[in-house]
Protein backbone atom coordinates (compact mmCIF):
# COMPACT_ATOMS: atom_id res chain seq x y z
CA UNK A 1 0.00 0.00 0.00
CA UNK A 2 1.19 3.49 -1.25
CA UNK A 3 -0.16 6.66 0.23
CA UNK A 4 -0.78 10.11 1.76
CA UNK A 5 -3.67 10.82 4.71
CA UNK A 6 -3.95 13.36 6.99
CA UNK A 7 -4.20 12.40 10.99
CA UNK A 8 -5.81 14.97 12.95
CA UNK A 9 -7.04 15.22 16.44
CA UNK A 10 -9.75 17.66 18.61
CA UNK A 11 -7.12 19.55 20.92
CA UNK A 12 -6.99 23.01 23.17
CA UNK A 13 -10.18 21.14 25.29
CA UNK A 14 -8.77 22.45 28.39
CA UNK A 15 -9.87 25.51 30.44
CA UNK A 16 -8.93 27.41 33.51
CA UNK A 17 -7.15 24.73 35.75
CA UNK A 18 -9.50 22.17 34.23
CA UNK A 19 -7.61 20.44 32.36
CA UNK A 20 -8.71 17.67 29.46
CA UNK A 21 -6.00 15.45 27.50
CA UNK A 22 -2.38 15.58 26.73
CA UNK A 23 -1.83 18.10 24.10
CA UNK A 24 1.54 18.32 23.81
CA UNK A 25 1.97 14.93 23.11
CA UNK A 26 -0.87 14.75 20.68
CA UNK A 27 1.14 17.20 18.48
CA UNK A 28 3.88 15.63 18.26
CA UNK A 29 1.78 12.55 16.55
CA UNK A 30 -0.68 14.13 14.62
CA UNK A 31 -0.30 16.59 11.51
CA UNK A 32 -3.80 18.41 11.56
CA UNK A 33 -4.91 19.99 15.53
CA UNK A 34 -8.64 21.22 15.53
CA UNK A 35 -8.76 23.08 18.40
CA UNK A 36 -11.61 24.11 20.40
CA UNK A 37 -12.51 28.20 19.88
CA UNK A 38 -14.17 28.50 24.00
CA UNK A 39 -17.59 27.08 23.22
CA UNK A 40 -17.34 23.69 24.12
CA UNK A 41 -14.32 24.34 25.78
CA UNK A 42 -11.04 26.22 26.07
CA UNK A 43 -10.33 29.60 27.01
CA UNK A 44 -7.83 32.50 25.22
CA UNK A 45 -4.84 31.54 27.23
CA UNK A 46 -5.21 27.40 26.31
CA UNK A 47 -5.86 28.50 22.68
CA UNK A 48 -2.93 30.75 22.14
CA UNK A 49 -0.92 27.72 23.95
CA UNK A 50 -2.21 25.27 21.97
CA UNK A 51 -1.69 27.64 18.84
CA UNK A 52 1.64 27.79 19.64
CA UNK A 53 3.07 24.15 20.02
CA UNK A 54 0.83 23.02 16.61
CA UNK A 55 3.22 25.63 15.31
CA UNK A 56 6.11 24.59 16.48
CA UNK A 57 5.32 21.41 15.32
CA UNK A 58 4.68 22.07 12.48
CA UNK A 59 0.97 21.13 12.70
CA UNK A 60 -2.06 22.82 10.45
CA UNK A 61 -4.58 24.35 12.95
CA UNK A 62 -8.45 24.45 12.38
CA UNK A 63 -10.93 26.14 14.00
CA UNK A 64 -13.81 23.51 16.41
CA UNK A 65 -16.65 25.32 17.08
CA UNK A 66 -18.94 24.04 18.74
CA UNK A 67 -22.26 24.57 21.07
CA UNK A 68 -21.65 27.14 23.96
CA UNK A 69 -22.14 24.13 26.50
CA UNK A 70 -19.07 23.72 28.45
CA UNK A 71 -21.53 21.65 31.39
CA UNK A 72 -22.16 19.04 28.64
CA UNK A 73 -19.07 19.84 26.32
CA UNK A 74 -20.81 20.37 23.10
CA UNK A 75 -22.54 16.76 22.92
CA UNK A 76 -26.04 18.37 23.34
CA UNK A 77 -28.30 19.73 20.87
CA UNK A 78 -28.98 23.37 21.90
CA UNK A 79 -32.03 24.48 19.96
CA UNK A 80 -30.94 27.38 17.42
CA UNK A 81 -31.73 28.37 14.19
CA UNK A 82 -29.47 27.70 11.46
CA UNK A 83 -28.58 31.57 11.07
CA UNK A 84 -28.01 31.50 14.73
CA UNK A 85 -25.72 28.99 14.28
CA UNK A 86 -23.87 30.76 11.99
CA UNK A 87 -23.33 33.60 13.59
CA UNK A 88 -22.03 31.32 16.75
CA UNK A 89 -19.08 29.45 14.23
CA UNK A 90 -18.23 32.79 13.23
CA UNK A 91 -17.91 34.00 16.53
CA UNK A 92 -15.85 30.75 17.33
CA UNK A 93 -13.60 30.67 14.57
CA UNK A 94 -12.83 34.95 14.68
CA UNK A 95 -11.67 34.79 18.52
CA UNK A 96 -9.17 31.37 17.06
CA UNK A 97 -8.04 33.96 14.20
CA UNK A 98 -7.02 36.61 16.64
CA UNK A 99 -4.92 33.80 18.69
CA UNK A 100 -3.33 32.67 15.69
CA UNK A 101 -2.23 35.76 14.95
CA UNK A 102 -0.66 36.19 18.49
CA UNK A 103 1.13 33.23 17.94
CA UNK A 104 2.52 33.59 14.84
CA UNK A 105 0.21 31.20 12.69
CA UNK A 106 -2.88 30.79 10.71
CA UNK A 107 -6.36 29.29 10.66
CA UNK A 108 -6.55 26.66 7.66
CA UNK A 109 -9.91 25.18 8.19
CA UNK A 110 -13.07 24.62 10.03
CA UNK A 111 -14.46 21.50 11.65
CA UNK A 112 -17.64 21.77 13.83
CA UNK A 113 -17.17 19.67 17.31
CA UNK A 114 -19.62 16.85 18.57
CA UNK A 115 -23.43 17.82 18.95
CA UNK A 116 -23.20 20.48 16.29
CA UNK A 117 -20.82 18.25 13.94
CA UNK A 118 -23.83 15.33 14.15
CA UNK A 119 -26.33 17.83 12.95
CA UNK A 120 -24.46 19.75 10.47
CA UNK A 121 -23.73 16.06 9.03
CA UNK A 122 -27.71 15.36 9.11
CA UNK A 123 -29.11 18.60 8.81
CA UNK A 124 -29.07 20.50 5.19
CA UNK A 125 -30.08 23.95 6.61
CA UNK A 126 -27.53 23.83 9.54
CA UNK A 127 -24.66 22.33 7.02
CA UNK A 128 -25.33 25.86 4.58
CA UNK A 129 -25.67 28.25 7.44
CA UNK A 130 -21.88 27.00 8.90
CA UNK A 131 -20.63 26.87 5.45
CA UNK A 132 -21.49 30.66 4.69
CA UNK A 133 -20.58 31.73 8.13
CA UNK A 134 -17.45 30.41 7.01
CA UNK A 135 -16.97 31.81 3.68
CA UNK A 136 -17.98 35.36 5.20
CA UNK A 137 -15.45 35.35 7.78
CA UNK A 138 -12.83 34.13 5.45
CA UNK A 139 -13.16 33.11 2.05
CA UNK A 140 -9.68 31.24 2.08
CA UNK A 141 -10.62 28.83 5.25
CA UNK A 142 -11.41 25.26 4.13
CA UNK A 143 -13.55 22.79 5.97
CA UNK A 144 -13.08 19.22 7.76
CA UNK A 145 -16.82 17.30 7.23
CA UNK A 146 -17.85 13.81 8.02
CA UNK A 147 -17.24 11.58 4.75
CA UNK A 148 -20.12 11.58 2.80
CA UNK A 149 -22.43 13.77 4.98
CA UNK A 150 -24.44 17.02 4.25
CA UNK A 151 -21.50 19.52 5.68
CA UNK A 152 -19.16 17.98 2.45
CA UNK A 153 -22.04 18.12 0.03
CA UNK A 154 -23.07 21.72 1.21
CA UNK A 155 -19.71 22.97 1.27
CA UNK A 156 -18.70 21.36 -2.41
CA UNK A 157 -22.12 22.63 -3.93
CA UNK A 158 -20.79 26.38 -2.29
CA UNK A 159 -17.20 25.85 -4.42
CA UNK A 160 -15.46 26.07 -0.84
CA UNK A 161 -12.43 23.67 -0.78
CA UNK A 162 -13.53 20.67 1.60
CA UNK A 163 -11.60 17.48 3.20
CA UNK A 164 -13.51 14.85 4.39
CA UNK A 165 -12.45 12.70 7.46
CA UNK A 166 -13.35 9.15 8.91
CA UNK A 167 -13.03 8.60 12.55
CA UNK A 168 -10.44 5.46 13.92
CA UNK A 169 -11.97 5.40 16.99
CA UNK A 170 -16.03 6.01 16.30
CA UNK A 171 -18.47 3.16 15.13
CA UNK A 172 -20.45 3.80 11.97
CA UNK A 173 -23.96 3.53 11.23
CA UNK A 174 -25.06 2.26 7.55
CA UNK A 175 -26.34 5.78 6.85
CA UNK A 176 -22.28 7.02 7.65
CA UNK A 177 -23.68 8.56 10.37
CA UNK A 178 -21.55 7.81 13.62
CA UNK A 179 -23.23 5.90 16.44
CA UNK A 180 -24.63 7.63 18.83
CA UNK A 181 -22.44 8.03 22.35
CA UNK A 182 -23.44 6.19 24.98
CA UNK A 183 -24.60 3.58 22.53
CA UNK A 184 -22.73 -0.02 22.38
CA UNK A 185 -20.58 0.20 19.89
CA UNK A 186 -19.90 4.26 19.60
CA UNK A 187 -16.40 4.06 20.44
CA UNK A 188 -13.36 1.74 19.79
CA UNK A 189 -11.27 1.91 22.78
CA UNK A 190 -8.47 -0.83 21.34
CA UNK A 191 -5.93 0.54 19.56
CA UNK A 192 -5.19 -2.41 17.87
CA UNK A 193 -8.64 -3.06 16.14
CA UNK A 194 -8.89 0.99 15.43
CA UNK A 195 -5.48 0.56 13.50
CA UNK A 196 -6.60 -2.93 11.80
CA UNK A 197 -9.73 -1.35 10.74
CA UNK A 198 -8.35 1.96 9.16
CA UNK A 199 -5.57 -0.32 7.19
CA UNK A 200 -8.14 -2.20 5.63
CA UNK A 201 -10.32 0.97 4.90
CA UNK A 202 -7.38 2.39 3.04
CA UNK A 203 -7.17 -1.48 1.23
CA UNK A 204 -10.64 -1.36 0.25
CA UNK A 205 -12.66 1.59 0.49
CA UNK A 206 -14.92 0.55 2.80
CA UNK A 207 -15.94 1.27 6.18
CA UNK A 208 -17.60 -1.59 8.49
CA UNK A 209 -21.16 -0.57 10.42
CA UNK A 210 -22.96 -2.06 13.16
CA UNK A 211 -26.31 -2.28 11.44
CA UNK A 212 -25.35 -3.53 7.92
CA UNK A 213 -22.62 -4.50 5.22
CA UNK A 214 -19.49 -2.09 4.96
CA UNK A 215 -19.95 1.33 3.54
CA UNK A 216 -17.76 3.12 0.91
CA UNK A 217 -16.05 6.18 2.11
CA UNK A 218 -13.94 8.61 0.71
CA UNK A 219 -11.34 10.00 3.10
CA UNK A 220 -8.05 12.16 3.26
CA UNK A 221 -8.15 12.46 6.67
CA UNK A 222 -8.44 10.25 9.96
CA UNK A 223 -9.33 11.34 13.01
CA UNK A 224 -8.13 10.54 16.68
CA UNK A 225 -9.92 11.89 19.33
CA UNK A 226 -7.77 13.68 21.71
CA UNK A 227 -10.02 13.58 25.04
CA UNK A 228 -10.77 9.42 25.16
CA UNK A 229 -8.95 7.60 27.56
CA UNK A 230 -5.64 6.32 26.60
CA UNK A 231 -5.70 8.93 23.15
CA UNK A 232 -2.07 9.20 22.97
CA UNK A 233 -1.60 5.63 22.75
CA UNK A 234 -4.05 5.13 20.57
CA UNK A 235 -2.77 7.87 17.91
CA UNK A 236 1.11 6.13 18.67
CA UNK A 237 -0.03 2.73 17.56
CA UNK A 238 -2.22 4.04 14.79
CA UNK A 239 0.85 5.94 13.21
CA UNK A 240 3.12 2.95 13.75
CA UNK A 241 0.39 0.69 12.09
CA UNK A 242 0.22 2.47 9.24
CA UNK A 243 3.47 3.24 8.55
CA UNK A 244 4.57 -0.32 8.60
CA UNK A 245 1.54 -0.42 5.94
CA UNK A 246 3.29 1.78 3.52
CA UNK A 247 0.83 4.66 5.08
CA UNK A 248 2.64 8.35 4.93
CA UNK A 249 0.81 10.40 7.42
CA UNK A 250 1.19 14.27 6.27
CA UNK A 251 -1.13 17.36 6.51
CA UNK A 252 -3.42 18.28 3.30
CA UNK A 253 -4.67 21.11 4.86
CA UNK A 254 -2.26 24.08 4.27
CA UNK A 255 -1.96 27.15 5.85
Amino acid sequence: MSRSIDLNSDLGESFGPWSMGDDAAMLSIVSSANIACGGHASDPETMFETLQLANENGVSVGAHPGYNDREGFGRRVIPMTPIEIGRMVAAQIGALQALAALAGTKVAYVKPHGALGNLAAADRDVARAIVDAVQQVDCGLSILAISGMQLELAARDAGVEVYSEIFADRGYLSNGQLVPRGQDGAMIHDADEAAARLINYLETGLMPVLDGDPIALDAQSICVHGDSAGAVDMARTILARLTDAGVTVSRFIQT
